[in-house]
């Protein structure tokens, strides 16, 4: 059995996952949200054995490095450390309802790597030829997988707040009822970005001391070296906020959006669209 086949076993296990989420929000059933968490934990064994198999196979054509250089592979890590960040929030507080807001961007980066993405194992480039390439790589994609939970949480704030406000009831056989308590989400959202800050940062640091043992300088001002800076005060800024000034509920929830948003065009878009010394990440 290849790699490859185990990340399609994961995508459709991902996708049966968000399907028993949306029917536990229909279903409002205890037993089908904790199928949709199965699903998931299982799609991320089998995710985790795919990624192991796919640095042994690296290995087995003479590359011999660890599975992260390459656009389909980023994808692939970003999508399992997403479903790493929620499982460790579900087993902890256990706010099903979550997963059908979560689990859908591990789905698309999965569905796109798979469907989308050139899926070979091409030996690294030089600038990519250094221990440094795990630790950046990885404290990164999880301060992004925390981003993109905060985000998810967010959407489930803004949904919940507009239907109190247009109506809609909580009580047991409403959707609402599905969802944390505002005041939860909120303090969810909070967490998950306290999260995923300080592993923002140790990634622009570990970035930095790699892009001088490659290229002879810490910051040069690259287009994903200016984008990681640009996240980075907007996450910022939301921790300001919040200590300082109070900004909870929907400004701290808009906000939350807002950098996700940022962080996939950092992530995505400048390699995707502009040109610059993380060229060979597309």
């Amino acid at each position: 059995m290849s790699s490859s086949m185990l990340f399609n076993v994961t995508m459709v296990l991902y996708m049966v996952s968000t399907c028993i989420f949306f029917a536990f929000l229909a279903s409002r059933s205890k037993a089908v949200g904790l199928g949709g968490t199965y699903a998931a934990l299982f799609g991320f064994l089998v995710q985790t054995a795919a990624i192991g198999l796919r640095w042994k196979e690296s290995y087995d054509q003479g590359h011999g490095h660890a599975p992260l250089s390459n656009l389909f592979e980023s994808v692939v890590f970003f999508s399992w450390t997403i479903v790493l960040i929620f499982l460790i929030i579900d087993f902890k507080y256990k706010y099903r309802a979550i997963g059908f807001f979560v689990i859908p961007f591990a789905l698309f980066g999965m569905a796109w790597a798979q469907l989308g993405l050139d899926s070979g194992i091409e030996p690294l480039v030089p600038a990519l030829q250094s221990n440094w390439l795990m630790y950046h790589v990885i404290t990164c994609f999880l301060g992004y997988a925390a981003f993109a939970v905060a985000c998810g949480i967010s959407i489930m704030y803004l949904i919940r707040e507009k239907m109190e406000q247009g109506g809609g009831n909580a009580q047991a056989g409403g959707l609402l009822s599905m969802f944390p308590s505002i005041r939860v989400l909120d303090d969810l959202n909070y967490k998950a970005i306290m999260i995923g800050f300080p592993l923002l940062s140790l990634g622009i640091i570990t970035g930095a001391a790699w892009a001088n043992y490659a290229w002879g300088t810490y910051w040069s001002w690259d287009p994903k070296e200016t984008w990681s800076l640009i996240v980075w005060f907007v996450y910022a800024a939301f921790l300001h906020a919040r200590i300082t000034r109070g900004w909870v509920g929907r400004r701290a929830a808009i906000l939350s959006v807002i950098g996700f948003a940022a962080t996939i065009f950092c992530y995505l878009g400048v390699n995707l669209f502009l040109s610059g010394l993380h060229s060979y990440g597309r």
